[in-house]
């Protein structure tokens, strides 16, 4: 989720302390409910983790990984989407969320957990640029 609309844009991530208590960064991500394509669970996850509404911009990619829950082991895929901000108001009321923050965009990777997160993010400024089209254009 990025806030562009200040000097310096503005992604919001989330916290979720692990086994240990340590707070660890991550982008906000959740899973598909029936009958939604991934841009919808994205949009969906990130309101309920954020309490940001928004709109996708582009892809930025998808994260395979495994983990363990209840003594199994668990495949997910998460695709991740640059979302634009319509608001800017973080909520961390999901109890699955213990804080949330604006972070600059040039901050973020520094703040993330996940190596496989900081590399969808050095993604972002060239997906922006694409967007934007050529320089110059009309």
């Amino acid at each position: 989720m990025l806030d562009r609309r200040g000097p310096e844009p503005l992604a919001a991530l989330i916290a979720r302390r692990d086994r240990r208590g340590r707070l660890l960064w991550s982008l906000p991500k959740g899973h598909l409910e029936a009958d939604e394509t991934p841009e919808q669970a994205a949009v969906r996850e990130v309101f309920e983790e954020t309490g940001i509404r928004g709109s996708i911009l582009a892809s930025l990619g998808t994260i395979n990984f495994w983990f363990m829950a209840d003594d199994r082991r668990i495949h997910k895929t998460v695709h991740h989407f640059v979302l634009e901000a319509h608001d800017d108001v973080l909520s961390d009321a999901d109890a699955e969320v213990a804080e949330v923050a604006w972070v600059r965009l040039d901050e973020v990777s520094g703040r993330l957990r996940y190596a496989d997160e900081r590399r969808l993010v050095a993604r972002v400024q060239s997906v922006l640029a694409d967007l934007a089209g050529p320089a110059g254009s009309a």
